[in-house]
């Protein structure tokens, strides 16, 4: 609905003086059109074939009441959001019970012409910005698919490429170009894991994924995250250790084991990236309020108390990070947030720091 559309208005009303009041106060104002029904049923019946962009409802008819028709507007996932202002003569009539049923103004009749055309007025600006707000989230889900598909499609065939002139297919090459096709490919794939990692941040904000939950073991997505990882933590001669647990304790969770190895893989890979010496250790404890907390620890640079405070945010990388869209510990803590966790970050600059996943940790009862 933009500024210059008509607005079409349904009056709902069982009493035809009241229907032919509405109608001529405000069929006389450009850009209004005025539609009529004389009880509940009629007026599902047209909302349900042309939604309108307001509903002018009485609360007191025969059959379906106007708390009726609001509600079951409301429950219709099929509409639009209309908005609704309930119509009524009598004293006793609940505004709290109109509001509950999904209404969102109220004016008692008989109305006053100018306090009518008001609340009309401030119906249209609600609707106006409901749309555009919607407009603008249907936007962004275009851009995103469309940004997530345009950069994959060519980085996926243009890595083919380059791994079959680095096999030789199209003849041999030195040993310059194969150092620069090599980081290009390894350029690419960055690029191609940053638009993956959007397209599941935007996800995760947007409530579109759809978890899978079951008992899951901290300690195999530990085990298979360090062994995934290692080759990496060697190529920069660090260690990269999981400290001894108590497999007995069991270090379930209740949540869906592909995100949560993700945000394992992300905390522990970011670890090794911004560690040039040293170790990232991993380390399982119970804790005593009924949580389990999986431990990722380095002896990198540490984090800026200010870095610290923005850390989650998208797209902030910190004074720490020499590369990166600072995407993965926002979508870390999205996923932590999803199984009513949380990410806990301890840092000393000079020192290293720990980033801490916390759970609620299922009991042995539970396995």
């Amino acid at each position: 609905m933009n500024h210059s559309a008509v607005v079409n208005i349904l009056a709902v009303d069982d009493a035809v003086d009241n229907l032919f009041l509405l109608e001529t106060l405000l069929d006389d104002i450009d850009g209004y059109q005025v539609h009529l029904a004389e009880n509940g049923e009629e007026a599902l019946q047209t909302i349900e074939q042309s939604p309108p962009d307001i509903i002018l409802l009485d609360i007191m008819m025969p059959g379906l009441s106007g708390y009726d028709v609001a509600k079951r507007v409301r429950e219709n996932s099929q509409l639009p959001y209309i908005p609704i202002l309930l119509l009524t003569a009598h004293e006793q009539s609940s505004l709290v019970k109109g509001l509950d049923a999904g209404a969102d103004d109220f004016l008692r009749k008989p109305f006053d012409v100018d306090e009518l055309l008001a609340r009309v007025r401030s119906m249209v600006r609600l609707k106006r910005s409901i749309d555009a707000h919607r407009y603008m989230v249907q936007q962004r889900d275009d851009f995103v698919a469309r940004l997530t598909h345009d950069l994959r499609t060519p980085l996926v065939a243009a890595n083919r490429v380059l791994d079959l002139c680095l096999q030789g297919t199209f003849g041999k090459i030195d040993e310059d170009a194969q150092t620069a096709l090599a980081n290009i490919v390894t350029n690419n794939s960055n690029l191609l894991k940053m638009a993956n990692t959007l397209l599941e941040v935007y996800r995760h904000d947007a409530g579109q994924k759809s978890l899978s939950f079951s008992k899951v073991s901290l300690v195999s997505i530990c085990e298979a995250v360090v062994q995934e990882l290692s080759p990496l933590a060697g190529d920069k001669g660090i260690e990269l250790v999981l400290e001894t647990v108590d497999r007995s304790n069991g270090y379930c969770v209740q949540g869906d084991h592909l995100e949560l190895r993700r945000l394992v893989t992300n905390l522990v890979g970011n670890a090794i990236k911004f560690t040039d010496q040293g170790l990232v250790a991993l380390r399982l404890r119970s804790l005593n309020d009924g949580n389990v907390s999986l431990d990722v620890k380095d002896t990198g640079a540490g984090i800026s108390e200010e870095d610290q405070q923005q850390i989650f945010e998208w797209f902030r990388q910190g004074n720490h990070m020499r590369s990166g869209s600072g995407l993965g510990l926002h979508l870390a803590q999205r996923i932590a947030q999803l199984h009513n966790g949380k990410i806990i970050l301890e840092s000393t600059l000079g020192k290293g720091s720990t980033f801490s996943l916390v759970l609620p940790q299922l009991d042995n009862s539970d396995f």
